[in-house]
């Protein structure tokens, strides 16, 4: 074979290749894959955590990265570095590491705290708000804020978000908004919801599936003594729905829900109906009035009974929170 043939050969090759890659590429279920959305707004591309160099910041990075996936692992009720959770994982309300878009996603952390929010009525610190995640969603105690943990978690939320700008606009950055129903949400349709979509994954109890090891679950608790506590932002039935719309049954590809919006309200009204750990917080929603329209505990700032804030319908209730 002729230098020219052989040139000519593996420029095929390499064209055939490349032209493999890119098909391969565009119909990988990756998270940072989505459509143009059309409006000036763009989807976010978390950076390649498996890129990251050998460095003491990288490893930090990255132990900060395992926290967040194992949490239960290090800081669960069998944890080896301490006992301070309920056994879930901070991946169970931030899938993928915090990197899934519509569903409690970390992009936006590094460029947007110190934060004001209403619920706690201050600025918060990145710290403040993964304490707030342990005493809520994990039902657990505060890190101390100079540990080893905590600077990781930190490290690898800054790291997520190092190439987002402040006051860029993203989409899917949090849990989408499902329309408003005419109706309350029923608890009961939920529970027939439960059984057929729900309980091969997450028990007929709700109680997750566990490890073999016991130190955490491969799928979390929905109720219970190992659950979110009442206090978490899970609670709140829009955030329930529009997590289980966009993101349960699990499926890479959130284009398709499984799900109709009634279906996600249904299901959420039946998970909160269940027994859970009841934890509030003194200070929370200093301003009364900043509450939003599914908060479901008093004192509220209209007359709407807190059955209605809790299951709804939603409607009346925000239209006189406008007023």
């Amino acid at each position: 074979m002729s230098n020219r043939s052989i040139i000519r050969y593996v420029i095929v090759v390499l064209l055939v290749t490349i032209t493999g890659g890119i098909i391969l590429y565009k119909n990988l279920p990756d998270v940072g894959k989505y459509p143009s959305t059309g409006d000036g707004s763009v989807y976010w591309d978390p950076p390649s955590w498996y890129q990251m160099p050998e460095t003491t910041e990288g490893k930090m990075i990255l132990y900060g990265r395992e926290l967040v996936i194992n949490t239960a692992r290090f800081l669960g009720p069998k944890g080896s570095v301490a006992a301070i959770s309920n056994g879930m994982n901070c991946q169970n309300c931030h899938p993928e590491a915090g990197t899934r878009l519509n569903a409690n996603c970390f992009a936006l952390v590094a460029s947007t705290y110190p934060k004001f929010r209403e619920r706690s009525g201050r600025l918060e610190s990145v710290e403040f708000r993964v304490n707030e995640c342990f005493e809520r969603s994990l039902n657990g105690k505060r890190l101390d804020s100079q540990s080893r943990e905590m600077r990781a978690f930190v490290a690898y939320l800054n790291w997520l978000g190092k190439d987002v700008v402040k006051g860029q606009k993203l989409k899917g950055m949090s849990i989408p908004e499902l329309p408003l129903m005419d109706r309350a949400a029923s608890v009961s349709n939920g529970a027939s919801l439960y059984q057929s979509k729900c309980v091969q994954c997450h028990g007929l109890q709700g109680a997750g599936l566990p490890t073999p090891d016991g130190t955490g679950y491969i799928y979390p608790p929905l109720w219970g003594p190992n659950s979110y506590n009442v206090s978490a932002g899970l609670y709140r039935l829009t955030r329930t729905a529009g997590f289980i719309k966009y993101n349960m049954p699990y499926t890479p590809v959130q284009q398709a829900p499984q799900l109709t919006d009634e279906e996600a309200w249904d299901l959420a009204a039946f998970i909160n109906s269940q027994p859970r750990p009841e934890k509030f917080f003194e200070g929370d929603w200093p301003m009364i009035a900043s509450k939003p329209f599914d908060h479901p505990f008093g004192p509220f700032a209209d007359t709407f009974p807190a059955v209605q804030h809790k299951y709804g319908p939603f409607k009346m209730i925000k239209a006189a929170k406008k007023k």
